[in-house]
């Protein structure tokens, strides 16, 4: 990868990754090519944190339908990287410490 920004794609946005905020977890849709290493580098270097541990795992397609023709959703790489005690990531602002 040539770019943390090729590796960070967007943060996850849902109840469960909002909850993991406040224990310090943060959740990001990262390159599908992106290893651990290069996941933890692009964080630490985009957000000027210290990460602790990288949990990566593959989120599997659902099948959906459009009028009568079904189909899937894409398979996409996810990363839930935990941060050492005390470092935070500003996405909304000081919601998330609530």
């Amino acid at each position: 990868m040539n770019s943390e920004y090729n590796v960070i794609i967007r943060p996850i946005v849902s109840e469960r990754s909002y909850d993991d905020m406040g224990r310090g977890k943060y959740t990001f849709e990262v390159a599908r090519q992106a290893n651990k290493q290069e996941i933890k580098a692009a964080v630490e270097k985009i957000f000027s944190v210290h990460v602790e541990k990288t949990n990566t795992l593959w989120v599997k397609p659902k099948t959906k339908r459009v009028r009568y023709v079904p189909g899937k959703t894409r398979t996409w790489k996810k990363a839930v990287v935990t941060l050492k005690q005390g470092d935070t990531i500003e996405i909304f602002g000081s919601q998330a410490a609530e």
